[in-house]
């Protein structure tokens, strides 16, 4: 099938007024494993430009809230979200929610996080892992026991590594590949449900 970057997932999006047709995807996974809930505090990791986070926002409803941190801005207003155009590596985590009123630990960690491809493949994967890592560490930091955590992975060799990381950190980790993904794409989605 030819790629067809107007497709049915991006005019759903486009009528739906979601940012991106990334949305739908974070809706099956959290379809399937109910992640989201009413009154929690969820943190996206590259969030730009803001369909995770529209979803999130949906879902926690008034008394949740969002943070988001990307290095592209997001132009999104949520009454219930803050952004932070920034490099996750550069923050200083702690100071920047206490700076936005957020007192961790978080409930729900997401991270639609993918480097800047090169259109080489094993930069492109290496890099990806990088950023899966800088997710993983961030939720086993900031992840209240019993959260959940969704990672975007370009799938490589390390699939096997990444996961068994994920392992000795969350009760069950699952794999999912959400029908919304592009079928050129490479990439699948790992979710670590009940953080130990």
């Amino acid at each position: 099938m030819a790629y067809n970057p107007k497709d049915y997932y991006f005019k759903k999006a486009k009528k739906e007024n979601f940012a991106a047709r990334s949305v739908f995807k974070l809706d099956e996974i959290d379809q399937k494993f109910k992640i989201i809930k009413p009154g929690q505090t969820v943190f996206d990791l590259g969030c730009s430009p803001g369909s995770w986070s529209q979803y999130a926002s949906q879902k926690v409803g008034a008394k949740g809230r969002v943070l988001g941190v990307d290095l592209s801005p997001v132009t999104v207003k949520l009454p219930n979200a803050t952004f932070l155009q920034a490099d996750l590596r550069d923050l200083n985590l702690e100071q920047v929610f206490a700076e936005n009123g957020f007192a961790p630990p978080f409930d729900v960690v997401i991270s639609d996080m993918a480097p800047k491809t090169t259109g080489i493949r094993i930069t492109d994967q290496a890099r990806s892992m990088e950023l899966c890592e800088l997710a993983l560490d961030v939720a086993r930091r900031f992840l209240k026991p019993g959260g959940h955590f969704v990672c975007k992975f370009f799938h490589s060799d390390d699939f096997t590594k990444l996961r068994d990381e994920i392992k000795k950190s969350f009760a069950d980790v699952q794999a999912i590949r959400p029908h919304s993904t592009r079928s050129i794409s490479k990439e699948i989605f790992l979710i670590g449900l009940r953080k130990k």
